[in-house]
């Protein structure tokens, strides 16, 4: 009797045993996507529940630990752990729609135009590194008024640091015809603070620059919804 008992309780809970106004797939045709909570958004993604839980009670205990969807975008297959029958194709379909917003969110924000501060360059990188686990660190090439030539990402370190090469960065320049560049990246602690390697990178590029008559317009530091700026701190080595 007692398994039959529960049997009835998962089967209503199933999203398809509600009423069709309250199912989300439905409530997003009739409505709009913009009428539907975050939990329905995200049991839209999960398509089903899993034993004794529906996609509307598991999104609701993903929405509870990570708090926040900017929280869910960069995390680890462990992060996940926790969550009985939650696999991998699931998790899957979750981390390509975060990736597919933050991209649609960027799109309106390629590169292009003319850079006239360290805001300008922050700006273009933001929203796609702040969150980033990794170190990052790209380059922004220039032409001779400034202008965006193109955006290239040079290395991805460890959680503590990424390996940028001077005579790599100089010879991507090269290839593009720039005659200034700026380097970008990311702390993923948020605290954006240049490291001491950041400052002796910095010098050495400026040098290396300097022998090539290549202009260093800026090395920018992404932190938490912040950014680190040498030209703004008049740091940058000449």
């Amino acid at each position: 009797m007692a398994k039959k008992s529960k049997q009835i309780t998962a089967c209503a809970k199933s999203i398809k045993n509600w009423p069709e106004d309250d199912r989300p797939r439905e409530k997003l045709f009739k409505s709009g996507e913009h009428t539907l909570s975050n939990t329905e958004l995200l049991a839209i993604l999960l398509r089903s529940g899993v034993k004794g839980q529906s996609a509307i009670d598991l999104s609701r205990k993903i929405l509870s630990k990570f708090k926040t969807l900017r929280n869910m975008s960069h995390t680890d297959i462990r992060d996940w752990k926790e969550f009985k029958g939650l696999g991998q194709a699931k998790i899957a379909q979750i981390r390509a729609a975060m990736e597919l917003g933050r991209r649609f969110s960027t799109e309106n924000t390629q590169p292009k135009g003319k850079v006239k501060s360290s805001k300008d360059i922050a700006d273009l990188f933001m929203g796609r590194m702040r969150d980033l686990k990794k170190e990052v660190f790209k380059i922004l090439l220039l032409d001779n008024r400034n202008q965006i030539i193109e955006t290239i990402e040079l290395a991805e370190g460890t959680v503590n640091q990424a390996n940028p090469i001077v005579r790599e960065i100089m010879s991507k320049a090269l290839q593009n015809f720039a005659s200034a560049l700026a380097c970008v990246h990311n702390h993923p602690t948020g605290d954006c603070t240049p490291s001491k390697e950041d400052r002796e990178f910095t010098r050495g590029l400026c040098q290396a620059s300097n022998i090539m008559q290549m202009k260093v317009v800026d090395h920018i530091i992404i932190g938490d919804n912040t950014y680190f700026s040498f030209v703004d701190r008049g740091q940058l080595p000449i």
